[in-house]
């Protein structure tokens, strides 16, 4: 497979972008996480939402800014999500342009799903996951990715609100439960383990 220096102008939307922003180590990465190398594998559509944060961070940082893991995100979903606040998405934008982002070229630069895949199977080579992937596995790396960013979302809320003096709470632990109750049998499992363990306790019509 391919590396991320030396971008070719047959290279790919993807590949350019790696070079013009600097992201050294960014197609590796895009690589690992499709593949699931050493960690759960995204989907293409998370792909390019991380590569695009990743450009976005970039394009702050270069305009004298410092931004948080958790702002670059903030931003980057309001200048994508089109069912959005129009007032937010505006407030955003002028926030970036008055720091020197050019939001518009930024935006123009945002990838697609389809341009990762340009770049991961045709300039890196890589073969797609679901080929060697069970269906039931790829659900449940899905549901495990969604229950982890649940308890992210909910852990920072509490922390930031208590920092605030605007709740009272104690040192805490942000548990994520997602059951299943099967009214046949009566099996009580959370979903992971169901999905993991072949069913319920429910016999087969086979």
């Amino acid at each position: 497979m391919g590396s991320d220096g030396g971008a070719a102008a047959d290279s790919g939307k993807v590949a350019r972008l790696i070079d013009r922003y600097g992201l050294d180590g960014t197609g590796d990465d895009l690589v690992a996480r499709w593949t699931g190398d050493g960690a759960e594998r995204s989907s293409l559509r998370e792909l390019a939402d991380w590569f695009n944060r990743e450009l976005l961070r970039v394009s702050m940082v270069r305009a004298g800014m410092n931004p948080m893991d958790r702002t670059v995100e903030h931003h980057h979903d309001a200048l994508t999500d089109t069912e959005g606040s129009e007032g937010h998405r505006t407030e955003v934008r002028n926030e970036l342009a008055r720091a020197g982002v050019d939001v518009d070229a930024l935006l123009a630069d945002f990838v697609s799903h389809q341009s990762v895949h340009t770049y991961l199977t045709r300039v890196r080579g890589a073969r797609s996951p679901t080929e060697n992937t069970a269906p039931v596995a790829n659900d449940v790396q899905s549901i495990r990715r969604l229950l982890g960013r649940t308890t992210t979302v909910a852990d920072d809320a509490l922390e930031r609100h208590r920092t605030a003096d605007r709740i009272a709470l104690g040192e805490f632990d942000v548990l994520v439960d997602l059951r299943v109750i099967c009214r046949d049998c009566g099996t009580d499992s959370d979903v992971v383990s169901l999905l993991e363990e072949g069913g319920c306790d429910c016999e087969s019509d086979d």
